[in-house]
């Protein structure tokens, strides 16, 4: 048994509190169980009981025996005087404060709920599974879930929030430089994320500025700074660039020894570094005022035709400095554009929105919705227990789910796990 599971039994009552005595056989009363504390100090804030004849007001501790609480030396530290009653599982010892008076306790063993018990020892066992929850996953009500996932969704963007406010403060209060920076980092994908994400941060967003009108500059900053222009090379496209970075180098004082070595290693040619970064340069080439056009878009059509762009000529035939391949549009697909907005655009306005004291949350779930579900590992994996087919929404708080709640076995903080322990 874990101490989570006795939080949750006290917070939700899951126990007989018809007639509730203390270990000393006093009378116990609850009016309030009082207010979870999630950082340090008693496990809960405010509580409210009657002991005997006592109206008490004040903190409860819970402990899966009652001997826990010298183990943790709350004896010795004057924010547990205040206690007012010991929760355990397990009496095995009478415990004290600091003045030496009797705290009381009370021990659930024998009270909790029978089949919340049960479904505790099914959902926490010890069989090995993907999630705890694999028996029953399937069988919570679709309602139930639907309002589940978008509170994950919601916490999911909230996550994303902390980064873009790193960068932001990073980026001296500019939102435009913000949304450069991601963006860079979602054309890079999985493999060369954090590779785009140093090239971005390796130069300051004013010179994109500058440059962004001319297209062989913008190719030249971006290649030069991946460190794609170094060595010698025939081809006249890449001496044109070569010879545009020099001269951008000295101009602007550039540095790219911080930036981290591209990746083509069992990539899609499409998703070649040097594509993405051609197709990012179109894109800021072509749209100048790109962070006001994205906050102010709100229907999906509006962002996908800001995201029209293809990767210069010289890439309709290459994939490479050195090799001609056939010839191909190398525009950004939906699915691609999909990605950017699941994890640049939406994360950025509802975060934009937040810091200015807005709620666009209707929006940004309205926006989701219409975006076809991912297609990944995770997901699949959970669709084999229950079908998800309908958008982007279920496979981010698919991905919010495991990785925040599954993995870190937080099942008594999550609707499924409550639903299971309570049918």
């Amino acid at each position: 048994m874990i101490e989570n599971f006795l939080h949750y039994v006290w917070l939700y009552k899951k126990f007989n509190p018809v007639v509730l005595k203390t270990t000393q056989n006093e009378q116990l009363q609850i009016f309030s169980v009082g207010t979870p504390n999630h950082n340090s100090g008693p496990d809960f804030f405010n509580g409210l009981l009657r002991i005997a004849d006592q109206l008490w007001a004040g903190n409860i501790e819970i402990h899966l025996k009652s001997s826990d609480w010298f183990v943790h030396q709350h004896d010795k530290d004057s924010a547990y005087d205040n206690v007012i009653l010991h929760v355990v599982y397990k009496h095995d010892t009478e415990i004290f404060r600091k003045d030496g008076t009797r705290i009381p306790t009370l021990e659930l063993k024998d009270i909790i709920d029978k089949n919340v018990l049960d479904n505790y020892y099914r959902l926490f066992s010890k069989q090995k599974k993907w999630i705890h929850c694999e028996h029953g996953f399937g069988e919570v009500s679709g309602f139930l879930m639907e309002n589940w996932f978008e509170r994950l969704f919601i916490e999911r963007l909230e996550r994303k929030s902390k980064l873009i406010m790193n960068l932001l403060k990073a980026s001296k209060n500019d939102w435009e430089a913000v949304l450069f920076k991601m963006l860079s980092k979602s054309f890079g994908l999985k493999v060369n994320g954090e590779a785009f994400l140093s090239m971005a941060n390796s130069f300051d967003f004013s010179i994109v500025r500058k440059v962004q009108a001319n297209l062989n500059q913008m190719e030249a900053l971006f290649f030069g700074q991946a460190a794609q222009l170094d060595g010698n090379c025939n081809e006249p496209y890449f001496l044109k660039l070569q010879k545009e970075y020099h001269f951008l180098k000295q101009k602007f004082g550039l540095d790219n020894t911080g930036v981290f070595p591209l990746r083509f290693f069992r990539l899609r040619p499409s998703n070649f570094p040097t594509i993405r970064l051609s197709q990012l340069a179109s894109l800021y080439h072509k749209q100048t005022q790109l962070f006001t056009t994205v906050i102010s878009a709100k229907a999906p059509s509006e962002f996908y035709r800001v995201f029209e762009v293809s990767a210069s000529e010289f890439w309709q035939t290459h994939y490479n400095f050195q090799s001609i391949s056939r010839k191909t549009s190398k525009h950004l697909t939906k699915t691609f554009t999909d990605l950017i907005l699941i994890n640049t655009v939406l994360p950025l306005k509802f975060c934009y929105a937040n810091h200015h004291g807005k709620d666009i949350n209707e929006e940004i779930l309205a926006i989701i919705n219409t975006i076809d579900v991912e297609e990944n590992t995770l997901v699949k994996r959970f669709s084999q227990l229950r079908p998800f087919t309908k958008s982007a929404l279920q496979s981010q708080a698919l991905i919010q789910l495991k990785t925040e709640y599954c993995d870190k076995h937080q099942c008594l903080k999550c609707a499924v796990g409550n639903s299971l322990l309570n049918k």
